[in-house]
């Protein structure tokens, strides 16, 4: 049996119950083999997959608040430390009622391929609560964020596990975190990113996943011989990734008929109006329904359905595994001609696969979403050095971060003989970079 298939026996064996870390696991060591098997004793012998695949160490904890009936509520909370070979462990805190310890460890594990692609020092981590703040008042959502911090804080630090922003935690979670870390540690540092500007926050970070994700996806068209102009972009999800996906294809002269969230989703024929959007979901924090009712010419749907729009370029920027193979075989159907994930692992294996093997160019969301990460690395150099650096400093970063991510994933496959194959070349050339420093600092 191959070192493959016996760390894929041993992974599926003991984590049964975590079918999303199971699926991203199977993806990356799948997409590994010729790497593998090119190093097979060495990497055998240094038990090298077995590490990769166990965090270095996972928490999990109790978060008691108390609601605006003084009511006492419990939530778990958890935080996994995958692999620090490279850097202090880095990854957002997910507050959503789907959180569980197997949606952390798939996060996690992600993390590493995707902080590594960055070229940056940081390592992978993640964690979060099955905490909803949808429809919370300021007040319980800041006695929960006190109470996880409180425990949070034990584990984390600027040097040791850097925590961020990620669904359902924005910048009033991350304030009042910040606020609790500060007071309990008594220590100014910047143990977390997605700051605000006021106190050493990073002028483009809001902005830096969803542009981050049109620039690759632009320098992959561009490298195809296509450009984004005049371009119709179909987008999933209406948080911060979308609408500043959303902002950036349209300044690149592309225009983007489609948004959603999880009870609905619009077609707009004319494009998306960003500024509607941003004052239905960033003010008002309210259902698509608001878009179309001020919106002329825009239709709502009930359900799912973006997929089914004509398309050009599909950015899925909403959540994990939303984008199946029906919808794969709709957009290929539709001439749809690049596939970029701006959320993580948002497209399901046989979709993967069926829009590879029609042609469709696909970048998945280690390399494609990493603009968030990577600029919440370059918010820990200005707190690093106590600076602040322009708006135009950290997306000019960020574009050539993303331009070189996707010419290193290009190489990679290229070498190993997988030209177009974005996936495996993103997986080999995130493991690359941790493989060598695992290997360099011993059996630790």
């Amino acid at each position: 049996m191959s070192y493959v298939d016996e760390a894929l026996e041993k992974v599926k064996a003991k984590n049964a119950s975590e079918p999303e870390f199971l699926q991203a696991a199977e993806e990356v060591l799948e997409s590994l083999r010729p790497v593998i098997e090119a190093n097979e004793e060495k990497y055998r012998k240094e038990a090298l997959l077995e590490r990769l695949t166990e965090p270095d160490r996972q928490f999990k904890f109790r978060v008691p608040w108390v609601d605006d009936n003084g009511q006492v509520q419990v939530n778990t909370g958890y935080r996994i430390q995958f692999n620090n070979a490279i850097g202090p462990y880095k990854g957002g805190l997910r507050l959503h009622p789907s959180v569980n310890t197997g949606i952390i460890k798939f996060l996690g594990f992600e993390q590493i391929f995707k902080n590594s692609l960055t070229g940056l020092p940081i390592g992978g981590g993640k964690g979060g609560a099955d905490f909803d703040p949808k429809g919370k008042s300021d007040r319980e959502v800041m006695a929960f964020c006190q109470s996880f911090m409180t425990e949070l804080c034990k584990y984390i630090g600027a040097d040791v596990d850097v925590p961020a922003g990620d669904i359902g935690t924005g910048a009033r979670e991350i304030g009042y975190m910040f606020g609790q870390y500060k007071k309990i540690k008594s220590c100014y540092e910047g143990v977390l990113t997605g700051k605000g500007l006021s106190y050493g926050g990073s002028l483009a970070r809001t902005e830096a996943t969803g542009y981050g994700l049109l620039y690759i996806t632009e320098e992959l068209m561009k490298c195809h011989g296509e450009s984004m102009e005049g371009k119709t972009v179909v987008i999933s999800g209406a948080g911060n990734v979308a609408i500043y996906a959303t902002q950036k294809a349209q300044q690149m002269g592309a225009k983007v008929v489609t948004c959603s969230d999880s009870t609905g989703w619009i077609y707009d024929p004319n494009g998306i109006d960003v500024a509607l959007l941003k004052e239905v979901k960033e003010v008002k924090r309210a259902r698509l329904t608001e878009y179309a009712a001020a919106r002329p010419g825009a239709e709502y749907h009930e359900g799912r359905g973006v997929w089914s729009v004509k398309c050009d370029i599909a950015l899925p920027c909403a959540t994990q595994n939303e984008l199946h193979l029906e919808d794969a075989k709709l957009l290929v159907a539709n001439g749809c001609k690049a596939v970029c994930e701006g959320a993580n692992m948002p497209t399901t294996i046989d979709a993967t696969k069926y829009l590879q093997e029609n042609g469709v160019w696909f970048i998945g969301g280690k390399a494609a979403n990493a603009g968030g990460v990577a600029t919440s690395a370059l918010e820990m150099s200005q707190n690093s050095e106590r600076l602040s650096w322009t708006f135009e400093e950290v997306d000019s970063k960020l574009k050539q971060i993303m331009v070189n991510i996707y010419h290193n994933i290009d190489d990679a496959a290229k070498r190993y003989g997988q030209e177009g194959n974005y996936v495996m070349g993103a997986n080999i050339a995130g493991f690359e970079k941790v493989a060598e420093a695992m290997i360099a600092q011993g059996v630790v």
